[in-house]
């Protein structure tokens, strides 16, 4: 047993088990010699070893700490294959291990945040991320400080933390104009800082970002050409203005094949179908060409989030096509599995399910849950959703009113 390595990884095994040093020294140690076994200042003797193993209630072993090479062997492992197992080993080295090289600690806490996004498991990723920020700050590398504020960004919009969400995307981008970085890291800083802007109702912030990001892609035939796209389609059906919106869903759809990336293929589909509803009047038929095109690609290689984003959008279909029955249906079956889509997703769909509810005439429980989504879209200052969800409740209590 080789100190500091020891002591630091007694610490550690005695803090993760709630204890202090006097009620781990118990009778048989002294809380002094303890302290300096900590601080590897003493090196433990055999008995002390296997005192502290008992008293700890573990194996000799475990006072070893995972070394370096087992980490990066997690780490490599897990980049290399898109396992659950191998992605569960390894957030469970960055927890526990002593691998003291922050790069490396910053690549394994980001790994595990793209994976957990993937998957809907945005609060997990969160708390990764949030390790990833802290890391890059005390490296202060400007590409890994960047990348990790954008990607935190765009997970706290998905749990609809909007205000938290705006201001670090705020400060991403800030870091990337200061720091002069390349135009992956601009635009990617410039799409969440657009997308949080939106959510909270700040269009012309959003509308003057997206120009600007529309020119730092250029001609760019890439997966940024394409998001560049989609973010200012987004931001001009917020605006109204749904003949420009569509104009720059084609050129995003035009920008990628589904040889290139198939898994955003299928998102600027489904968002193209979503953006296409959302319409006024609503595209209906447009959104059910995409939805067709999309739905064969979501089964071979969709995860569970984009076949839960595709039942979303099919039960929004259904109501516009005038089956307010197969709409509820799928709204239901849905509700039977953890929902993974984003906040904003399930808000609006929610808002469905009320307007569906009242229209089959459960009026009281409809009207209960639209004033609940309206006034928890108002604290959260979705400003849209606020507005769509009182517009709908007032439409539902009107006739009751008029015939009071």
């Amino acid at each position: 047993m080789q100190q500091p390595q020891f002591g630091r990884r007694l610490r550690q095994l005695r803090t993760e088990r709630g204890l202090s040093q006097s009620a781990l020294a118990g009778d048989g140690m002294s809380t002094g010699y303890l302290s300096r076994l900590e601080s590897g200042a003493r090196k433990p003797t055999e008995r002390a070893v296997d005192y502290l193993a008992e008293r700890l209630g573990i194996d000799r072993g475990a006072f070893e700490e995972p070394s370096k090479k087992s980490f990066l062997q997690a780490l490599t492992i897990a980049a290399s294959a898109n396992s659950e197992e191998f992605n569960d080993e390894l957030s469970e080295l960055l927890e526990s291990s002593g691998v003291e090289d922050p790069v490396l600690r910053w690549h394994g806490f980001w790994l595990v945040a793209q994976r957990r996004l993937q998957q809907g498991r945005h609060d997990e990723a969160r708390r990764h991320l949030e390790e990833a920020v802290r890391i890059a700050d005390d490296l202060d590398i400007p590409e890994l400080r960047c990348r990790a504020q954008t990607q935190f960004a765009r997970c706290l919009r998905s749990l609809g933390e909007v205000s938290a969400a705006l201001a670090v995307a705020e400060q991403a981008y800030r870091l990337s104009r200061a720091a002069d970085l390349s135009a992956q890291e601009v635009g990617a800083a410039l799409l969440a800082l657009i997308s949080c802007e939106a959510e909270a109702g700040r269009l012309p912030d959003a509308r003057a970002h997206s120009e600007e990001l529309l020119e730092v892609v250029g001609d760019r035939a890439d997966a940024l050409g394409a998001e560049a796209h989609w973010a200012s389609a987004t931001v001009r059906v917020r605006q109204g203005d749904y003949e420009g919106a569509q104009q720059l869903l084609g050129q995003a759809l035009d920008r990628l094949s589904s040889h290139e990336n198939l898994l955003l293929w299928v998102r600027l589909r489904l968002a193209a179908a979503s953006l296409s509803l959302q319409s006024h009047p609503p595209l209906v038929e447009r959104a059910a060409e995409l939805l067709a095109e999309v739905e064969p690609a979501v089964a071979l290689v969709g995860t569970e989030v984009s076949r839960q984003e595709l039942a979303t959008l099919k039960a929004h279909l259904a109501q516009h096509q005038g089956r307010p029955d197969e709409a509820l249906r799928i709204i239901r079956e849905m509700r039977k599995e953890p929902l993974l889509i984003t906040h904003r997703d399930l808000i609006r769909l929610r808002i469905l399910e009320a307007q569906l509810m009242i229209g089959s005439g459960e009026v009281t429980e409809g009207v209960q849950q639209l004033r609940q989504l309206a006034e928890e879209a108002q604290r959260e200052a979705n400003i849209d959703l606020a507005a769509e969800a009182w517009r709908l409740l007032a439409q539902s209590l009107t006739p009751q009113a008029a015939g009071s």
